[in-house]
């Protein structure tokens, strides 16, 4: 049986080390030397496949122990929580068996490569969640401080009835044709490409903000490099030799490069999603405007302390977007930082996303997004996916127990 925490500790094994595994690592680290929490986090262990290199990994990010074994973190008594920062393929095995064994869950997203793991996963927490077992998908984006306060301007009614989404994630690190093979372009290991790898972000983002849940959607997907040379250590589905570098072989891109889409969500607004790893010049675009009949609001993640506003309701006057610089201390989170105008940054999502988890744990609340918030966007993620294959074709969402993301 999960239990909530015992010595006002909650001790933590990570499963991972790479780029998820060191953020979650900055998280735990430093989540209790900025809020006052009801217990501590400890980071008990950390496994990995390469002995090495999680060995250097454990040391270098703060975990007292290492393991090639991730069964063993699950089994300890010392553990009280598993952290999931692994590829999409081993999501659902990682976290069943950690829900089987009685210990909390967090799962990095998207929360598996299929929607039908991603049932069973939230199937599996409902069921854990009667004996004590907390679960939450790393959704990081919904604990930006200017993201979760332009979510209580909408639910506040600042911005009207919400008409109009539109989401975008564009990125270009793969554009160059020798980028090689890696995991995320392998849909065995990946599950999609673009879509779930950045587009799950702003679909959860805008359900999250919007409080609507998408319901139907209409998409296109496009693989512009269908071939690559392998990585080291890595399969092509269908090798060849003789690549573009005289003789390095190659293998096939079997995810997508960008995936756009037109939806309708449930409180009849409409929307637009474009998620691209081929934007030529984009690091980290990410940028979610919403329309409401009172106002708009704009978020840039590449502006992450800042806002856009239209007060609709002002004199024709006065009106115009406004910039709002989201470090007061009265913002979501940023009374345990610095003084106003002192910006943070990216990493704090991360922190801020450990505090809330710590606090659900000890209190044995749900914290949010719960794996049944995950599943609904993995159902979009598959009804994307099934509209590209059928032509843009429209296809409708499974009904789900209606969750307002809180």
């Amino acid at each position: 049986m999960a239990s909530k925490v015992d010595r006002g500790e909650l001790r933590v094994g990570m499963v991972g080390y790479a780029f998820m595994g060191t953020a979650h690592s900055q998280a735990w680290r430093t989540v209790n030397r900025v809020f006052d929490l009801p217990a501590r986090a400890r980071m008990v262990a950390v496994a990995g496949r390469d002995p090495a290199g999680v060995a250097k990994a454990a040391a270098q990010l703060g975990w007292a122990e290492s393991t090639t074994d991730w069964r063993e973190l699950v089994t300890r008594d010392d553990i009280d929580l598993i952290d999931i920062c692994t590829p999409g393929d081993s999501h659902a095995e990682i976290a069943l068996a950690a829900l089987d064994a009685g210990k909390h869950v967090l799962c990095e997203k998207p929360l598996a490569n299929t929607a039908t793991e991603a049932r069973t996963m939230a199937a599996a927490a409902e069921a854990a969640r009667s004996a004590g077992a907390v679960t939450m998908c790393g959704f990081n984006y919904r604990r930006v401080p200017a993201v979760a306060h332009l979510h209580q301007m909408i639910v506040s009614g600042r911005l009207g009835q919400i008409r109009h989404v539109r989401a975008v994630y564009l990125q270009d690190w793969i554009i160059d044709p020798q980028f090689p093979l890696v995991w995320r372009l392998q849909r065995e290991r990946a599950g999609s490409g673009a879509l779930g790898d950045i587009g799950a972000h702003i679909i959860d983002l805008t359900q999250y903000l919007t409080g609507q849940q998408i319901t139907g959607v209409s998409a296109l997907t496009e693989t512009f490099i269908k071939e690559r040379p392998l990585a080291d250590g890595s399969s092509g589905l269908s090798a060849a030799g003789g690549g573009a570098d005289g003789g390095r072989s190659t293998g096939l891109v079997t995810v997508d490069d960008a995936a756009l889409f037109v939806a309708r969500l449930s409180g009849g607004a409409v929307a637009t999603y474009e998620a691209t790893r081929f934007a030529t010049g984009r690091k980290n675009g990410l940028r979610v405007e919403v329309n409401g009949s009172l106002g708009s609001a704009v978020f840039d993640l590449e502006r992450l302390n800042e806002l856009e506003f239209y007060d609709g309701t002002r004199p024709g006057t006065e009106q115009g977007f406004a910039r709002i610089l989201v470090t007061e201390p009265d913002h979501p989170y940023l009374s345990a930082w610095w003084p106003p105008g002192h910006v943070i940054g990216y990493e704090h999502s991360f922190t801020h996303q450990a505090r809330d988890l710590i606090e659900a744990v000890a209190t044995g609340t749900e914290p949010r997004p719960s794996f049944t918030d995950a599943l609904q966007v993995q159902l979009v993620l598959d009804a994307v996916s099934r509209s590209a294959e059928r032509g843009s074709s429209w296809v409708e969402l499974p009904s789900l127990p209606a969750e307002v993301p809180a």
